[in-house]
């Protein structure tokens, strides 16, 4: 007989890449992983994963155990989560996935304050730039920063988020600060690579007219972290674009002077991505966008 143990383990399966991931993340060793996926064929008689294979891809039957694995578990959360509202207790497990940076800062706090008042709960908090979307079934709340193209989840937006250029007054005095989006073609930009955008192309329209201005800028420096593309601008080693979250405080301290004021870049809302309307979700995953929402309005980064 299957249990709810081992539908959660080919819900972990369809979730990472290759067997060593799935290791990783329930830190256990690669050969207790594949000595269990061989238990579950065993018990059900049939493969649930192709051989031979690199990379983790579910048969026909692995694909409908998941399917039907995932209502069964949704059915024993719910039950679990009214069981625990007749006794006002917000329980089970909430999986929640952020933004490294912002995450570090703004969400990792608010997340354990939550935890704090609601002792029956478990959390995972998961960091990452560049999040799987083939696997956000896995996570009750995605916290998102961004363009986002395309998705089957509701949004719930947290806080306003603009984008400014910036640079330090170091670079500042030694490079001139560009008056049109069309001069930082001759200056030192640096890009940060996340969520798979097109970092490299930086949209501006004027406030006045409105007329818009593309800028396909060539960094001479670029990394996936925010940290450190916004500690090589206070380096006055180039020009960022940054999310105000990231840099108000900077430009408040005169740290980062703020850019090209006449022009503005797209905004970069923060919101939540979770699934089903606000009847349908949990006490814990309605809980906690609660507490995400008051603990960013106002928002944190805008105070002094």
């Amino acid at each position: 007989m299957i249990s709810t143990e081992d539908l959660r383990f080919i819900r972990m399966l369809a979730g990472h890449r290759t067997l060593a991931e799935v290791a990783r993340a329930m830190n256990v060793t690669p050969p207790s992983v594949t000595q269990r996926l061989k238990h579950i064929e065993d018990k059900l008689s049939t493969p649930l994963v192709q051989r031979p294979s690199r990379t983790i891809s579910l048969t026909e039957e692995g694909l409908l155990l998941l399917e039907k694995g995932q209502s069964i578990l949704n059915e024993l959360d719910e039950l679990q989560e009214q069981l625990a509202d007749r006794k006002r207790l917000v329980g089970g497990k909430l999986r929640v996935l952020a933004p490294l940076g912002f995450g570090n800062e703004h969400v990792a706090p608010l997340l354990g304050a939550y935890k704090r008042a609601h002792p029956q709960l478990d959390v995972e908090l998961e960091l990452s730039d560049n999040p799987v979307w083939s696997s956000c079934h896995k996570w009750d709340v995605i916290i998102y920063i961004g363009a986002l193209r395309d998705s089957s989840l509701k949004m719930v937006t947290l806080a306003r988020n603009r984008r400014f250029v910036c640079a330090a007054p170091a670079y500042l005095a030694a490079h001139g600060e560009p008056r049109s989006p069309r001069e930082l073609l001759r200056h030192q930009c640096i890009a940060l690579r996340e969520n798979n955008e097109d970092v490299t192309l930086w949209p501006f329209r004027q406030r006045n007219s409105n007329k818009e201005e593309v800028i396909r800028i060539h960094p001479q420096l670029a990394s996936n972290e925010g940290r450190v593309v916004k500690d090589w601008a206070l380096a006055g080693l180039g020009i960022i674009m940054r999310s105000e979250w990231d840099v108000q405080a900077a430009i408040n301290s005169g740290a980062l002077v703020r850019l090209l004021p006449d022009y503005r870049l797209p905004d970069a809302d923060i919101v939540a991505l979770v699934s089903g309307r606000g009847g349908e979700r949990s006490a814990r995953v309605s809980g906690f966008l609660a507490a995400l929402k008051a603990g960013l309005q106002p928002a944190p980064w805008l105070a002094g």
